[in-house]
């Protein structure tokens, strides 16, 4: 500790090791990357308008743990920061939120009206939003393969285009066909249940939450993506032009 020292007073004067405790990648970055995204925490922090819901307290370790795993997303896309113009706003709610939502029924011409429960949420053109207890889980626990921060900033990312389908910008129209070629076929496994232990079964609601989906796994449990769906795998490293299974290497090896 003691490298990041000059990141400006807006950050809480604990913030390094507020990460190094509480998000799991911060191990398996290199000074430089740590540099970076040490710009882009501050850059959240301080540009995004920050609400707490339900009474729940925001204190400085739910904002920069949050920031973190957001950060973590755009380190290596030339957009940074610019990447999320559309999030105005993060909230966060202490616990999983419950929403009242009209639904098709079972029969045709038919809704219903119930309860559901999310542990998150991003819209075009809206907030994003976030329970606690879940982004904390994630963050200290990659292994298990879920992170509500990466999920709903990734949709974010999706939307850069003015569309929800799964497909973020692309550089070129090859890019972007061998994108839809890997993850429609990904698609079509998991909606056939074939799609294996790796990716959860609510990527198959449609491309943008696959999209989503893959994102959580290409950064929580990367070597197993890269050995178990390599197309997968290197669809999303071109993307987001980071290669986290070669970080976690990287770190066992230095250990």
């Amino acid at each position: 500790m003691g490298l990041f020292r000059r990141r400006r007073a807006v950050l809480a004067d604990d913030w390094e090791a507020i990460v190094e405790r509480a998000v799991a990648h911060w191990a398996h970055l290199d000074d430089d990357e740590r540099d970076q995204m040490a710009d882009l925490i501050e850059g959240l922090v301080t540009t995004k308008r920050w609400e707490a819901a339900q009474g729940f307290e925001l204190t400085d370790e739910v904002r920069t743990v949050i920031a973190a795993q957001a950060a973590l997303l755009v380190l290596g896309l030339d957009a940074g920061l610019d990447a999320y113009h559309d999030v105005g706003s993060v909230i966060v709610h202490p616990s999983t939120m419950r929403f009242r939502e009209l639904a098709e029924g079972p029969a045709a011409g038919t809704v219903v009206d119930g309860d559901v429960d999310l542990l998150g949420q991003a819209s075009y053109g809206g907030p994003v939003v976030i329970a606690w207890d879940a982004a904390r889980r994630g963050a200290r626990h990659p292994e298990h393969g879920h992170d509500v921060v990466l999920h709903e900033f990734a949709h974010k990312l999706d939307m850069l285009d003015h569309l929800v389908d799964g497909t973020p910008p692309l550089p070129d129209a090859d890019a972007r066909q061998r994108w839809i070629d890997v993850c429609t076929r990904e698609l079509e496994l998991l909606r056939a249940g074939e799609g294996g232990h790796l990716l959860d079964p609510y990527g198959a609601t449609n491309p943008a939450e696959f999209f989503a989906v893959a994102t959580e796994v290409f950064f929580s449990r990367p070597e197993e993506l890269e050995r178990h769906k390599p197309e997968l795998y290197d669809v999303l490293r071109a993307f987001y032009r980071q290669d986290p299974a070669e970080r976690v290497r990287r770190h066992r090896f230095e250990r």
